[in-house]
């Protein structure tokens, strides 16, 4: 069983750390950096008051990283408080409102006394390339989002037709589809310039607005401009306001 207990309320900047023992006692009280050479100071002074302490944070990732690692490269056991379990606690406890030495005391206290709370670990590698693949992959669909949101805009306010007849806000459309209408549109701009292809097919279009005759009318475009379906580009494009 640990002798003292740690609790570190985590900042961008700063953080807080307060020390108590087994009857819930002030040992230390600290306003740190979050800078290495600060907090391998805090830890060589707390582990000064005890070799057996147990570390509690509020955070676990962010502006917390540098400390846990730190702590995690020094073998010090650690545990992990959310912030709702630290806010809800703060109501039991008198003093001040709403303070970062409070937090850090709440923190401390309650690693004390509470025997629920699991050990921080480091990460296996395969779930570290997992969290990384997964971020990534959020990335890319929020980009793909904006730059279809991008492109309903601008064929909005030049070609409202067209727009309806791509029906961009379908989620189920062909990858090939999606291609054709960004080459297409990055082609020919505005709709003078749809017109101005020459094709029998972007007359057709003027005419209906379903999504076949888009379909088909994009792919004219498409060749008459030499351009491959399966080119790559991307969706944002210029448009030609003098057109």
């Amino acid at each position: 069983m640990p002798q003292i207990w740690a609790g570190v309320d985590i900042g961008k900047e700063h953080h807080h750390c307060v020390v108590v023992d087994e009857r819930g006692e002030r040992l230390l009280s600290r306003r740190v950096c979050n800078d290495e050479s600060a907090l391998l100071e805090l830890i060589a002074d707390v582990l000064a008051l005890s070799g057996d302490t147990l570390w509690a944070v509020d955070i676990n990732h962010g502006g917390a990283a540098l400390l846990i690692g730190l702590l995690l490269s020094h073998e010090q056991p650690m545990v992990y408080i959310t912030g709702l379990a630290v806010h809800q606690a703060s109501a039991a406890y008198r003093g001040q409102g709403k303070t970062d030495e409070k937090d850090a005391f709440v923190i401390a206290d309650q690693a004390r006394m509470r025997k629920d709370l699991g050990l921080l670990r480091p990460g296996d590698e395969i779930a570290v390339d997992l969290r990384t693949l997964t971020a990534r992959r959020l990335d890319l669909v929020n980009d793909r989002t904006r730059q279809t949101n991008r492109l309903r805009a601008q064929l909005l306010e030049f070609y409202p037709a067209l727009e309806r007849a791509l029906n961009l806000s379908n989620s189920n459309r062909e990858e090939k589809e999606q291609v054709s209408a960004s080459t297409a549109t990055r082609a020919c701009r505005t709709p003078r310039g749809s017109r101005g292809s020459g094709t029998s097919a972007s007359r057709s279009s003027r005419r209906g607005t379903s999504s076949d005759t888009a379909s088909g009318c994009l792919r004219s475009w498409s060749k008459a401009r030499g351009i491959s379906d399966d080119a790559s580009t991307g969706t944002v494009f210029h448009s030609d306001h003098g057109a």
